[in-house]
């Protein structure tokens, strides 16, 4: 059979990573079979293992396990683990119809298709009848998360955010366009043509500084080269007929005609203008070195990543190209010490603090308890910053903003890493066995938990580092107490706190989510005596 050739492309990432949390539980999963000799055999297992923790669900399945994965996404962790019987009988009753080049049709190609972009990223190697080959750096993204199960129960936390970015961070700085795993011309590295874009703009002294606009990232996304002079020249001649606002038909008709030379036949005005740019934007957000400016119309270089911009343009801008998987894999899971060990620019607790303050001048009250709401029974947001934030990092944001809102003398520090405009880039995850937000009240001192867990799961992933957690801010803030907030609270979950209180009394105050927002809305102080 003919190969088919390779040709221009608009990049869009594949779905295995449209949600960031799956690739980490795909990972996890796959990483204990590292070093074993991949056959047939294993990757049946392996794909069983998938389905029993809920990360891959076929289509033909019966009442009971569809009610056991009634309350996760489809490509999340389940809440609740399959029986072998269970896994045996969905495995048998879903034949995969499928086939990739190397592998034989049916669950072998399906495992490689799942898997495929991990080798890509340089998270790990596999081959048939070749040892599986997780890099380093491939496990740094398996280990951001912690997985236990008990009594056919799975709790999952982020373990180790920071994981995640330096992984991410890791390969977006080396992912060349143009790779022996794919059959694409475009020849370019994405991040760093948007870095050498935005800085070629931003020192354009007409543009302030603004970064490149939402509207302009479809260029990137089409670009057929490396050539960021040339598309900054574009965008520049674009600016000074159609301004900062040009229409979507000029935008589709540079990107189809000029760009594509008219060969892209099949698209939709609002893939190319809204869908393609979001999926960029939250893989690019991913690295950390990506801020949104104008309320997300303008996409700019994070100020406090600097260094790792800079060594990143150094080091990755002029790239070899590799003719076969294995070199390519082998140069993309090579760790870059320098680039993982740089630090972010520090910020003091003064500065957390008059970063909320800024935003509450953007969010009303209204539309913070809207969008609490909307996370609260699950609701996307269609805010054009807060959609580019997942559930937990908006959860801490958003309750953060709450707390300075309607406490304005309140010092509010959230512990979560952020960009040059005060937006988280990750969760908080205890770094230091810190909480998620310390607010300073006079001379009392409030934590303030927050989880989307609900259930077992709550009880036994939050409830006892958020003690542990109170216990170190205690040390220093002598009247101290917590709010653990929730979409809901556990039973299990509430009698641990209540244990904690007369056993080591310690005052944590469990809140839905909805009732703290009325909570905060109807009190003059935030602390209570315990």
């Amino acid at each position: 059979m003919n190969k088919r050739k390779p040709e221009y492309k608009p990049l869009l990432f594949t779905t295995t990573i449209r949600n960031p949390k799956r690739m980490k539980g795909l990972l996890f999963i796959f990483s204990k079979f590292d070093k074993q000799a991949l056959s047939n055999d294993l990757t049946n297992k392996i794909m069983k293992e998938l389905i029993r923790y809920g990360l891959y669900r076929p289509m033909k399945v019966s009442q009971k396990v569809k009610k056991k994965w009634s309350n996760t996404k489809r490509g999340e962790f389940s809440n609740k683990l399959l029986t072998n019987s269970e896994v045996n009988k969905i495995f048998s009753d879903n034949p995969q119809d499928h086939k990739e080049a190397g592998f034989d049709k049916g669950w072998p190609s399906r495992f490689a298709t799942i898997f495929d972009f991990a080798k890509e990223m340089g998270f790990v190697y596999f081959w048939q009848n070749e040892k599986i080959k997780f890099s380093k750096i491939g496990l740094k993204l398996a280990n951001s998360i912690s997985v236990k199960v008990e009594d056919g129960l799975i709790m999952t936390s982020d373990s180790h955010p920071e994981f995640e970015q330096q992984a991410f961070l890791h390969s977006m700085a080396k992912y060349q366009r143009s790779n022996p795993f794919v059959r694409v011309l475009n020849d370019n590295i994405p991040l760093i043509l948007l870095l050498e874009t935005i800085k070629k703009i931003n020192s354009d002294k007409r543009f302030n500084g603004s970064g490149i606009s939402k509207l302009e990232l479809p260029l990137i996304i089409f670009w057929k080269n490396n050539n960021s002079e040339e598309l900054y020249q574009l965008i520049k001649s674009i600016r000074k007929k159609h301004g900062y606002n040009p229409s979507w038909e000029v935008i589709i008709d540079i990107c189809i005609n000029k760009i594509m030379g008219g060969k892209l036949k099949k698209f939709k005005p609002k893939s190319i203008m809204v869908d393609y740019p979001d999926e960029f934007i939250r893989k690019m957000r991913l690295t950390g070195l990506i801020s949104l400016r104008g309320g997300g119309r303008f996409i700019d270089i994070n100020k406090n990543e600097q260094k790792k911009i800079d060594h990143i343009l150094k080091n990755y801008s002029k790239y070899k190209k590799y003719k076969t998987e294995k070199e390519y894999f082998a140069y993309m899971a090579k760790i870059d010490d320098s680039l993982i060990s740089y630090e972010s620019k520090p910020v003091s607790a003064d500065e957390r603090d008059k970063f909320l303050a800024k935003w509450i001048g953007i969010y009303s009250w209204n539309k913070i308890k809207k969008e609490i709401i909307n996370l609260s029974q699950k609701r996307l947001s269609k805010d054009d910053v807060l959609k580019y934030l997942s559930n937990p990092i908006r959860l801490e944001f958003l309750i953060s903003l709450a707390i300075k809102s309607k406490f304005p003398n309140i010092k509010v520090v959230p512990n979560y890493p952020y960009d040059d405009e005060g937006l988280p880039t990750s969760t908080a995850g205890g770094v230091g066995n810190k909480g998620d937000i310390e607010c300073y009240e006079s001379v009392n001192g409030i934590l303030i938990e927050v989880t989307m867990s609900e259930g077992r799961v709550q009880t036994v992933m939050e409830v006892w580092p958020i003690v542990r957690h109170l216990e170190e801010f205690s040390k220093s803030n002598e009247n101290s107490i917590c709010y653990f907030i929730a979409p809901s609270i556990f039973k299990d979950s509430e009698r641990q706190i209540r244990y904690v209180k007369d056993q080591e009394k310690l005052l944590i105050l469990p809140k839905t989510i909805e009732e703290f927002l009325e909570y905060v809305e109807n009190r003059n102080v935030l602390y209570v005596t315990p």
